[in-house]
């Protein structure tokens, strides 16, 4: 489409990807490099994909758009912003050079996911190019054309290791007629609680985020809604510019509490799930209403006790361990049955093992 760059480079990316089948050689998926920081190290030759590029299609009326997997993040937002639309889950970029096919593979949403859900479920569609070179269409570019849809879906969150993405399409939704930010002072569990109680009432809460005894709420509605709602929540007004950079700081971790952590663990946890207290909470913060939560420490054995206490999981988000190929884990381990099913789909998607080995465990 006119202003995005077009280059279709499945050709060159299919003669690479069956010479390192053959060989089997192991590739490293690269699209803007911006999120190599999460999941395990991999040892590869490069497959860049940041040259297969342009948007192929979108349709506003539609509510859906269908880009090449090199296609920028932000141009993709830019696009959709001149149509008053947006992608619902409010993805983060961590960089300039983010992609759409990274943004799906990472399977990372922003603060609007407590109200939109995650990426998967905007994933009509995707073309995908398998470890020994088939290129396979699956689902496709409206809701109700669903053939296919759970293995697009498959491909969110995937890490690249069960397939290339080449196109993806992607439900959108219309921009909020208004938002408005709240600001209040609040310790953690009390925090929870208010949130709790303003889900159960039905507030339109698209975006939370506590720490050191600030609670932020965004909420979006018609105006007259929000006037309706606001009592109900409490706090401070924030200034559109003020909060819209916020939860840019948010979404992208620029905020201070992000920038201080020497270590970043990620917690999914019930959102009714109390706060430690002490110095714990204190390197703590959460977003999603208590579902998503943040600790800032080093020790990973600490994080995953915490969270197995709570009914949760904990991911090792960021760490230089993690970065630079050391021997710290950043998924949980999966039971034993679930385990070999993943093997069993990798082994279908990519017969040889070539397509990031070991993003996500050792033996995937």
């Amino acid at each position: 489409m006119s202003g995005t760059p077009q280059f279709d480079a499945t050709d060159t990316l299919v003669e690479a990807v069956r010479a390192a089948s053959s060989q089997g050689t192991p590739l490293r998926i690269v699209g803007g490099d911006t999120k190599s920081f999460y999941g395990r190290h991999v040892h590869g030759l490069a497959l860049h994909v940041g040259d297969h590029r342009g948007v192929l299609a979108y349709d506003p009326a539609e509510l859906v758009i269908t880009a090449r997997a090199g296609t920028r993040l932000a141009d993709v937002e830019a696009l959709l912003l001149q149509h008053g639309q947006r992608l619902p889950f409010e993805p983060p970029a961590f960089g300039d050079e983010a992609t759409i096919g990274g943004t799906v593979a990472a399977g990372l949403a922003g603060p609007a996911r407590v109200a939109y859900g995650p990426v998967r479920d905007y994933v009509l569609g995707a073309r995908v190019l398998t470890g020994d070179g088939r290129v396979l269409r699956f689902g496709g570019e409206v809701m109700k054309n669903v053939a296919g849809y759970d293995v697009s879906r498959l491909m969110a969150g995937s890490l690249g290791i069960l397939g290339v993405l080449l196109d993806v399409s992607l439900k959108v939704l219309p921009r909020p007629a208004a938002t408005r930010t709240l600001r209040q002072q609040i310790d953690a569990n009390t925090a929870l609680k208010l949130l709790a109680d303003a889900t159960q009432r039905g507030a339109p809460v698209t975006g939370s985020f506590w720490h050191a005894n600030e609670l932020h709420v965004r909420l979006e509605a018609s105006p007259a809604g929000l006037d309706a709602v606001q009592a109900s929540i409490g706090g401070e007004v924030l200034a559109d510019d003020t909060a819209t950079r916020f939860w840019q700081d948010v979404r992208e971790q620029r905020h201070a509490y992000f920038a201080a952590a020497p270590a970043l663990h990620r917690l999914s946890l019930p959102a009714n799930a109390t706060m430690p207290s002490g110095d714990r909470s204190i390197r703590m913060a959460f977003e999603w209403n208590g579902a998503q939560r943040w600790l800032a420490e080093a020790g990973s054995t600490g994080a995953a006790a915490m969270a197995r206490e709570a009914g949760g999981h904990a991911t090792l988000f960021r760490a230089e361990a993690a970065a630079s190929g050391g021997k710290a884990e950043v998924f949980e381990p999966l039971p034993s049955a679930l385990m070999t099913v993943h093997r069993a789909v990798k082994k279908v998607f990519d017969p040889a093992g070539i397509l990031n080995p070991g993003r996500m465990y050792p033996d995937l």
